[in-house]
């Protein structure tokens, strides 16, 4: 699904093309959201003029919050969605109408971030019964403007499980292998004390980044160690400028060298 039915720009909005989906929904709606056209209008105008439209179903949520949800009478029971304030929740062949409400109830109360709405509304989903087929594939996509790799595009978070029999679950520990390691965030600084840079030290020598004396200065041959390791374990996005610690890198450190203190 992930390569059929999320479609986001970053400060224009979101599309989910469903069903018998039509794929040009998803670049149409981003154009005509990107022109000022707010989410119900747009949706109604790619579905006119649509011969397939009663297949359809598809979800369109515009930058300011304003969703809307469109489900055709010809979807495979059981179908329909719901939309609301920044979300637009909609299913076909599902166990029924619970599972968009859970999906919606679950995502208008929850804390943190888009994505951990987004994840939490999708396992939700599942937990009411999901699809009636099973549970094959699933996807999470999330933009925002220089939020992807080195700030070169706007793909924050691109994450798709297309054949594994619990999808849901794949996707929850996808996100969390990403969260680790691509998004910085849930990361609280360390002051760089003398102590403190003395166990990184002794733990940077350990897996055999580090050869200087361990006299507890965040000097450049500290930091340049530091550097050199996590830029191996795709970890040097947590690396800081302003004098401090990641606490995630220390974390990460202190797993992989138990025998150092």
């Amino acid at each position: 699904m992930g390569a059929v039915v999320p479609w986001a720009k970053a400060g224009v909005g979101a599309v989910a093309t469903q069903a018998w989906a039509n794929t040009d929904f998803g670049p149409d709606g981003l154009r005509l959201m990107a022109g000022g056209m707010p989410a119900g209008p747009a949706l109604d105008a790619v579905l006119e003029g649509d011969g397939g439209r009663e297949e359809r179903q598809a979800g369109f949520v515009d930058a300011s919050g304003e969703a809307a949800t469109f489900t055709g009478s010809g979807c495979l029971e059981w179908a329909g969605g719901v939309s609301g304030d920044h979300f637009a929740a909609q299913g076909n062949i599902l166990a029924g109408e619970g599972v968009v409400d859970a999906m919606a109830g679950v995502f208008a109360s929850g804390d943190g971030e888009l994505c951990d709405r987004l994840l939490a509304a999708v396992l939700a989903g599942d937990v009411a019964g999901g699809d009636r087929r099973g549970k094959q594939s699933a996807a999470l996509l999330v933009v925002r403007d220089r939020g992807g790799y080195e700030g070169r595009n706007d793909r924050y978070i691109d994450l798709r499980v297309d054949d594994h029999p619990d999808a849901p679950a794949e996707l929850a520990r996808l996100f969390t292998v990403w969260d680790d390691t691509m998004l910085i965030r849930n990361d609280p600084p360390l002051e760089a004390t003398e102590e403190l840079v003395g166990e990184l030290q002794r733990r940077l020598a350990k897996v055999g980044r580090y050869e200087g004396p361990v006299n507890g200065e965040f000097d450049e041959p500290t930091r340049l160690a530091l550097a050199e390791w996590a830029g191996r374990y795709n970890l040097e996005g947590r690396l800081r400028e302003d004098g401090l610690v990641s606490r995630h890198l220390m974390t990460e450190l202190r797993d992989i060298t138990p025998d150092v203190s």
